[in-house]
């Protein structure tokens, strides 16, 4: 029975599509906000701003450049989408180490700030600005003399922990695209094996 046009398997099947994907939509949120961020809280002329800001841009420029090497090498598309992972583990410590060594406090998994951020799914940057500014505020009616013992938060540690929790977002999501490429590939193989499979059915 001839093979219907539909089932065919194409040799470059489409890809470039990085757009879509929850990783690059996140990851570039994380970017974008952290150029904010370094803008206001980091000098300009130090090392650690360049870094911090690079380290951002390359989460979202290999996860883009991953998926428009998946046409033709599935390999490639998975090595570039671990190196955008490792960009923002790099740049999840550069946060970590800001709070730490200005005494402010890093939230926990569980804080509810950062579950209400996670559960706002805010598309663009400025809403992120003004949930930051909106949390400040709140928490600033929060006297210092409170049974916690707590202060309120500052505008950076409220900043910088909402930075790192887009991360954690975009950290996780990568993590589940990295198994899912990998499992793609260890089970129908990248290029190679597709050219062979395209050429023995054209046989």
């Amino acid at each position: 029975m001839a093979m219907k046009a539909h089932d065919k398997e194409k040799l470059i099947p489409e890809h470039g599509g990085y757009r879509k994907l929850k990783s690059f939509q996140v990851a570039q949120l994380a970017y974008d906000f952290t150029v904010r961020f370094c803008n206001r809280y980091i000098d300009r002329r130090s090392r650690t701003h360049d870094q911090m800001v690079q380290a951002a841009r390359s989460g979202v420029q290999n996860i883009a450049e991953g998926s428009a090497a998946s046409g033709t090498s599935k390999k490639m598309e998975l090595k570039l989408t671990q190196v955008a992972r490792a960009s923002l583990e790099e740049l999840r410590l550069d946060y970590e180490d800001f709070l730490r060594q200005r005494g402010l406090s890093l939230w926990p998994r569980n804080d509810p700030r950062r579950q209400d951020l996670v559960n706002q799914r805010y598309p663009t940057l400025e809403p992120i600005v003004k949930w930051v500014h909106h949390t400040h505020r709140t928490q600033a009616n929060i006297p210092s003399t409170s049974s916690t013992g707590s202060t309120p938060s500052t505008y950076p540690e409220i900043a910088a922990n909402a930075a790192l929790t887009l991360i954690a977002v975009a950290c996780a999501l990568l993590d589940r695209q990295v198994a899912a490429l990998a499992a793609a590939f260890e089970k129908e193989g990248g290029f190679t094996e597709r050219l062979y499979r395209v050429r023995s059915r054209r046989r």
